[in-house]
């Protein structure tokens, strides 16, 4: 928390759809930011936001940079526009937290990246369920090898986002905000690479429209590791069957099995663990409200205020490296990009555009998005060496 000998760290906003409201309501209630800004295309919005408030407003994203004086921004526009945001925000030396998904262009992410790393700048993607509680312990868990080595895993995310045809919108479109592959998928692949790490291939992957006109409204993966645990990826955001958004971790082990959504968390150990001695053979069962760090401003859940609270940590101890930085962003957009190429390819549409379902070749040497993978999971200074390679 910040004193008089630690002024607080001035952010500004860009975007101000639901996200970005929410963001502006959460960091008003921090201790350690001060919002001195936001930009958004509507004036009415920005007008109210003028009118009520000591918050600069802009609609002119360049020129909030170029006159406030900033130390981080928060972006949360439609995803299109993320990479020249980020960018912009980069050359001007400032910190970045970027909503989801980070980039839909993998090797502009990958400069935007190494870019970061060149800059020493602190940066987060939005991925919330990294802060939520029950995921958190399912990490924990893994890191004592409490249910041995996992060898499968499945990831579930369903909620009520497109259910009939309509007009379209920037969330629905695939080029402005990439569809349920890019809007929820990547919350599950994201769990993955936090979980249990980043696959090494693709296969059967189906991307399909329930009602949307121009973006898959649904996502089927099943994805390949290194070391020979596989897991599935399934992603619907046109079920009406649940309130909101819904996620579920699955994950199978030699010595039990983790449930895990939002709400609870269910471990089945075959034999107790030494290094857990609170859990017993057979189901154990802990509740997020058991697991979920108390938060000075609730707004949605506990995980959105806690993923501010890390970023403002991380700016105060220049953690660069940060478990949700852009560079892992990238990883889950890698990973993304592996499904859409793959899809295409099974529906006839990706002659030509060369192969990315797998980031390892026949002959096991990494081929050009594995050696973009792994510079960007070891040392994001050797990226623009990767891109450079030959496919």
């Amino acid at each position: 928390m910040h004193t008089l000998d630690t002024p607080p760290i001035r952010i500004a906003i860009a975007g101000l759809g639901k996200m970005g409201l929410s963001h502006q309501a959460i960091v008003n209630a921090h201790p350690d930011l001060e919002l001195v800004a936001v930009c958004d295309p509507a004036t009415w919005l920005l007008d109210i936001i003028g009118r009520y408030t000591k918050v600069a407003t802009y609609s002119d994203y360049a020129r909030m940079l170029e006159r406030e004086r900033l130390d981080a921004v928060l972006v949360a526009t439609p995803s299109r526009l993320h990479a020249r945001m980020v960018r912009a925000a980069l050359e001007h030396g400032l910190d970045v937290f970027c909503e989801k998904p980070f980039c839909l262009d993998v090797e502009e992410g990958a400069r935007l990246v190494a870019l970061a790393a060149e800059r020493g700048a602190v940066t987060q993607v939005g991925y919330h369920n990294r802060f939520l509680g029950t995921f958190e312990e399912v990490r924990r868990l893994l890191d004592v090898d409490a249910i041995g080595r996992v060898h499968h895993a499945r990831v579930d995310c369903y909620g009520p986002v497109v259910l009939r045809p309509k007009g379209a919108t920037w969330r629905s479109s695939r080029n402005e905000g990439g569809g349920c592959l890019y809007d929820y998928a990547c919350h599950g692949i994201d769990l993955l690479s936090f979980t249990v790490g980043a696959p090494s291939g693709v296969s059967g992957s189906i991307l399909s429209s329930v009602f949307s006109a121009s973006a898959d409204d649904e996502v089927y993966a099943n994805l390949s590791y290194a070391d020979g645990k596989t897991a599935q990826l399934s992603a619907n955001w046109s079920d009406d069957s649940h309130r909101k958004m819904s996620t579920t971790l699955v994950l199978w082990g030699t010595n039990g099995k983790i449930e895990a959504s939002r709400q609870e968390l269910h471990i089945h150990l075959r034999t107790p663990v030494a290094a857990r001695p609170d859990l017993a053979a057979g189901w154990n069962v802990r509740y997020t409200t058991d697991l979920t760090t108390p938060v000075w401003f609730y707004l949605r859940g506990e995980e959105y205020s806690a993923q501010i609270d890390y970023f403002a940590e991380s700016i105060r101890q220049r953690r660069v490296d940060s478990h949700c930085s852009l560079a892992a962003g990238l990883a889950t957009d890698l990973v993304a990009d592996m499904i859409r190429r793959d899809a295409a390819g099974a529906a006839g549409a990706g002659a030509g555009a060369g192969s990315a379902t797998d980031l390892v070749t026949a002959s096991g040497v990494p081929g050009r998005w594995g050696r973009l993978r792994d510079a960007v999971l070891s040392s994001p200074e050797t990226i623009m060496k990767a891109l450079k390679g030959s496919p």
